[in-house]
C-alpha cells in the first residue's frame, strides 16, 4: 500500500491522541520547581547548618542532586518520574546525571569495557562535545573583541 504524506499526517491525526499541553507543562513546571527547591533547601543547610562558604556548598549540592539522581535511575525510579514529569525532570541536572547514567545500566550485559564503558556517554557524549566546542568558540570571539 503506498499513501502520500498528506494522507498518512491525516491519518495519523485523527489516530493520535490529544495530549493536554496546560496540564503537562504545569506538572513538570511543579516537578522541576521541587527539583530547583529540594537543591536551593541542601544549599541552606550546608550553608547554614554545616557553615561551608556559598561556592562549596553549590558544588556540594551539585555533587549530591546528581548522586540521588544517579541512584534513582539505577533503581528504576528515575525513569517512572521523568514518564511524568516530562521536561521537568530533563532541565534540572538531574537529567543529565539521568543521561549518563540509563546507557550505562542497559548495556552493562555487554560487559564494563564493551558495554558500560563504550555507551555511557552515547547521549551526553555530544553534549559534552558540542557544549566544549561552544565554550571553546565563544571564547575566542570573547578575547578578539577584547583586543578590538
Amino acid at each position: 500500500m503506498n499513501i502520500g504524506n498528506e494522507t498518512y499526517k491525516k491519518y495519523a491525526d485523527a489516530h493520535a491522541p490529544s495530549s493536554p499541553i496546560v496540564r503537562d507543562c504545569a506538572w513538570a513546571f511543579c516537578v522541576g520547581g521541587s527539583i530547583c527547591t529540594i537543591g536551593q533547601a541542601l544549599i541552606f543547610l550546608y550553608e547554614d547548618i554545616l557553615g561551608m562558604p556559598q561556592r562549596d556548598a553549590g558544588t556540594l549540592c551539585s555533587v549530591t542532586l546528581i548522586f540521588i539522581a544517579a541512584l534513582l535511575s539505577g533503581l528504576g525510579f528515575f525513569e517512572k518520574i521523568a514518564k511524568r514529569a516530562g521536561g521537568g525532570t530533563l532541565v534540572p541536572i538531574t537529567g543529565f546525571a539521568n543521561s549518563v547514567v540509563s546507557p550505562a545500566i542497559d548495556s552493562k550485559a555487554e560487559g564494563l569495557i564493551l558495554g558500560v564503558g563504550a555507551k555511557i556517554f552515547t547521549v551526553a557524549g555530544p553534549v559534552l562535545l558540542y557544549g566544549t566546542l561552544a565554550g571553546a568558540i565563544w571564547g575566542v570571539i570573547y578575547w578578539i573583541m577584547g583586543l578590538i
